[in-house]
């Protein structure tokens, strides 16, 4: 993670064996990998089984976020309150005070995430309704599923501001799967059983669960994402060429 809020890339940093939220980078997975470099996933011992929020339907009466994009359409979300509390009470607060109205996807990269919220368009700005960065935290029962809406942050989830990037994973995609990260660090990289077994139904980043706060889940609209994702980019920054500009971000009652 860079200092500018920037979700790094795994790969990227295996291969500098840098730090990332705590990775060791020692662990050789030989206890796990078989000659031909593939994991043995018969030797991985997953945790036990969790409830799994993210697809939860939205039900009549509750809150949901609708986020219209120009030339693109709307994108609506799924919130998790009981989950995610300061999370929401961020992004809803921010939403009914129009701060995130005419902002853009300042950061898009296929087959990862679209990332937005920033004032200063950049990935150096932005501030919670508390006036700068909060600790939001992460939940057992929401993970980075293809569509998962979280906070970019700069160092850990006390850092969590205004800024935040929905998962754009093609279905059954990871970079990195679930058993190669296991294999790469079993004592940072476990997951529950049946978290596994939906990540490799839709796909998504497992490797950035336990380090940001997943708030959110896009259950209409990934088409719009998905369009988005297809822009053209500055290669230096991920930015679009052509602005992706959210027109509002309000906080509506679902009518199902």
């Amino acid at each position: 993670m860079r200092s500018k809020r920037f979700i790094a890339s795994f790969s990227a940093l295996l291969a500098a064996a840098a730090v990332f939220t705590g990775c060791k980078g020692e662990y050789d997975g030989e206890a796990v990998t078989l000659p031909d470099g593939s994991v043995d996933q018969s030797k991985i011992e997953w945790l036990p089984d969790v409830e799994i929020h993210n697809f939860n339907a939205p039900q009549p009466g509750e809150k949901i976020a609708v986020i219209t994009v120009k030339d693109y359409g709307e994108i609506k979300i799924k919130l998790f309150p009981e989950d995610a509390d300061k999370g929401v009470e961020n992004f809803t607060g921010l939403a009914d005070m129009g701060y995130y109205d005419e902002l853009i996807f300042h950061r898009v990269i296929p087959n990862f995430m679209i990332q937005g919220g920033d004032p200063h368009a950049d990935g150096s700005g932005g501030k919670s309704i508390w006036g700068g960065s909060f600790e939001g935290g992460t939940s057992e029962h929401l993970y980075h599923f293809t569509g998962a809406v979280a906070y970019a942050n700069s160092q850990g989830t006390s850092t969590n501001g205004s800024q935040f990037y929905i998962v754009n994973t093609p279905d059954g995609y990871m970079e990195n799967s679930c058993a190669d990260l296991y294999a790469y660090d079993p004592d940072k990289y476990n997951w529950p059983a049946n978290v596994v077994e939906k990540y490799n139904e839709v796909g998504g980043v497992p490797f950035l669960d336990g380090g940001y706060t997943v708030f959110g889940q896009v259950f209409e609209g990934m088409d719009v994402v998905r369009a988005i994702a297809e822009v053209e980019t500055n290669p230096d920054n991920d930015k679009p060429l052509t602005a992706v500009i959210m027109e509002s971000v309000r906080i509506e009652e679902y009518q199902g």
